[in-house]
């Protein structure tokens, strides 16, 4: 299996760790589209009255996959997020999270809640 192949494995499998965790899938694989510096962000979940952006990192262990979220990438990923919440304004009123799930096969899984804040 190639990277691409366990990356979508990787958030398939973390998006049904979530839900098991009572999270509720909003959308996967969000884009924001094509000219824009933001980053792809790989789950939506909700949980309650919070809505959690989501990145999966899968490596060959849990720790290179917490090292491979770079300041650049949590950005990205920000900047997704604003444009996310621009385009859904039934979200303004509820609080925002960023987490990371992080995977590794053939079954290891951590959940690292309110990995990164929004500084802006």
């Amino acid at each position: 299996m190639n990277s691409y192949d366990k990356g979508k494995w990787a958030e398939r499998v973390a998006g049904i760790y979530l839900q098991c965790c009572g999270y509720r899938l909003v959308c996967k694989n969000f884009k924001t589209g094509r000219g824009t510096t933001a980053g792809e962000i790989d789950l939506i979940m909700q949980k309650k009255h919070t809505l959690i952006f989501v990145e999966v990192k899968q490596r060959e262990s849990l720790d290179a996959a917490a090292y491979a979220v770079s300041a650049r990438q949590r950005q990205r990923i920000l900047s997704g997020a604003r444009s996310f919440l621009q385009k859904h304004r039934e979200y303004d009123d509820f609080d925002k999270r960023f987490d990371c799930v992080l995977v590794h096969f053939p079954f290891r899984i951590k959940h690292l809640v309110n990995a990164w804040q929004d500084e802006s």
